[in-house]
């Protein structure tokens, strides 16, 4: 069970990420130029949901993940305490930021002002998924897939 679910979480990773600029490209073109888009609304929301999808397929192998090792000296291996506590952090992070700037600017979105306090909340909490994602150059044995 762990490898299906770690596969689909690496790759549902790349979806995600496709989805998430796109996102915030459209609130940014909303936001500062003026250009509003019809499929900005629903780009906006399936971000969200998409990633509170990624995010319960992360929780679930939090738990049965060989690389999270529940004892204090996981805090000593740079790999086990990534997994253990700064991967996991920032996600959830990232998610709660998330979803507070989709629910303070759903509403707006069809304005300037609610597209620019959409675009920061979808800004900042895109800036500390790439930070928290285990890219394969950080050394924390994780691939590309």
């Amino acid at each position: 069970m762990y490898i299906p679910l770690l596969k689909s979480h690496s790759g549902l990773r790349w979806i995600l990420l496709i989805l998430f600029v796109s996102a915030l490209v459209m609130l940014f073109r909303a936001a500062y130029q003026g250009k509003y888009s019809k499929k900005l609304a629903l780009t906006a929301k399936m971000t969200l949901i998409l990633t509170h999808i990624q995010f319960l397929l992360g929780l679930v192998l939090y738990f049965i993940s060989p690389k999270v090792i529940f004892a204090a000296s996981s805090m000593k291996v740079s790999v086990f305490r990534f997994y253990l506590v700064e991967h996991i952090s920032l996600m959830l992070i990232a998610v709660i930021l998330l979803t507070i700037g989709f629910s303070k600017s759903k509403n707006l979105l069809h304005t300037q002002a609610g597209a620019k306090k959409m675009f920061t909340y979808y800004i900042i909490s895109f800036i500390l998924i790439m930070i928290s994602i285990p890219w394969p150059f950080r050394n924390f044995g994780a691939g590309w897939f």
